[in-house]
């Protein structure tokens, strides 16, 4: 292999938009995976406004949009004793929030990185970091499929490899924050399920959502502490997951009973969120490897795609710059996740954390639409000179 500006580790959304960004400015990039192209993962799928505003920002919004995903223009919170609606207006250009499968959001993405003129490799695995005499990290080793090992040099090594980053691992990127919340998630996609954009469920102890996807599918998951989980309440999985659907949404006006219900579960088991050092000589981390937040923020996707923003700012070449981009957005949307997912509030308490985690939202918004100019017709024509086969609007 030959040497690069960067290599990223990791084709996810973190990753493949890191690639993407850092190739539209004309750096060398690699992009690898140890996985397949457009398979599936776990996932709430759910853009919060950030994540939609920077898709659009990309010009990926419509190839989203043009999968079949659906738009969502309404939130609607349910306590139990009461709800609120809330519609989505229109805000920097848009219009809707969307929540695409991941196997129409991620090929997208690697697409464009490809389009822009990083090298994408799948079926790949990174085993460690190559470090240099004075123990800067100048690249990662490399397991190919015929099993040679092979060394692949660059001037930044990106790890976006998830939250069992080895990226992280052999960085030594030492935990800066260490939640004691954690959430388990099943969840499963219904049929002839009516829905109204984003719905959400709380009751004391019990969380549940509706997230209108591709496919005329709607992602329904039912949430618990971690520890009621563990502790022996799943059983059989379809009747726990059943149960915890009809303990925190009351059965949703009868809507669940009425629709087709999935045919296959999944389950995420709950571990509490984390931030890490973001950077090191020569390393950086992004998405999932640098810091997580409990599913039930549904934040997730949106935090890869900031912080593939924030570094490709030009905080690429200040790592530190970055790092502290990143930190102080995270660190209002840990502590309010952080409450959330920790289950011990009532129906009051649970309002306010969600207005915590929407003014931490918003906060964030802000830096990623205020801290860069909004592409131009000069920017996107400069832009396409690097990526000609995208096309902006």
């Amino acid at each position: 292999m030959d040497t690069y500006d960067v290599v990223v580790v990791g084709a996810r959304a973190a990753g493949a938009a890191t690639a993407m960004l850092l190739a539209r400015q004309g750096q060398r990039a690699l992009l690898l995976d140890r996985g397949r192209y457009g398979t599936d993962t776990l996932s709430t799928h759910a853009l919060m406004r950030g994540g939609v505003f920077l898709l659009s920002r990309w010009g990926l919004l419509d190839r989203v949009v043009n999968a079949g995903t659906p738009p969502v223009r309404h939130t609607r919170f349910d306590y139990g004793t009461d709800s609120v609606a809330v519609a989505i207006k229109p805000t920097l250009g848009v219009q809707a929030l969307y929540a695409p499968r991941r196997t129409v959001l991620d090929p997208v993405l690697v697409d464009a990185a490809a389009a822009a003129g990083a090298e994408v490799r799948f079926g790949v695995a990174v085993t460690g970091l190559v470090r240099d005499d004075a123990d800067r990290v100048v690249g990662v080793r490399v397991r190919e499929r015929t099993g040679k090992t092979v060394a692949v040099r660059a001037r930044l090594t990106v790890g976006a490899d998830g939250i069992r980053s080895t990226v992280a691992r052999a960085a030594g990127a030492a935990t800066l924050r260490a939640g004691a919340g954690a959430g388990a998630v099943i969840y499963g996609y219904w049929s002839e399920l009516p829905v109204n954009g984003y719905e959400w469920f709380y009751r004391p102890g019990y969380s549940a959502g509706m997230i209108p996807t591709n496919g005329g599918e709607v992602c329904v998951f039912a949430g618990v502490p971690a520890a009621t989980l563990a502790a022996g309440a799943r059983g059989d999985l379809g009747e726990t997951y059943h149960r915890l659907l009809a303990a925190a949404t009351g059965g949703a006006d009868g809507r669940l009973a009425a629709a087709r219900p999935p045919d296959r579960l999944r389950t995420w088991v709950g571990r509490p969120g984390f931030v890490r050092q973001a950077r090191g000589a020569g390393w950086v981390l992004v998405g999932d490897a640098g810091s997580f937040l409990d599913p039930l923020s549904t934040h997730g996707i949106t935090d890869a795609l900031r912080d593939a923003e924030v570094l490709a700012r030009g905080a690429a070449n200040n790592l530190e710059l970055y790092a502290t981009e990143r930190d102080r957005v995270t660190g209002p949307l840990f502590d309010a996740v952080e409450r959330i997912a920790r289950y011990g509030w009532d129906s009051d308490q649970i309002k306010r954390y969600l207005l915590d985690l929407s003014a931490a939202m918003s906060a964030e918004l802000e830096v990623i639409a205020n801290g860069y100019p909004t592409a131009s017709a000069d920017s996107a024509r400069a832009a396409s000179r690097l990526a000609p086969n995208l096309v902006y609007e």
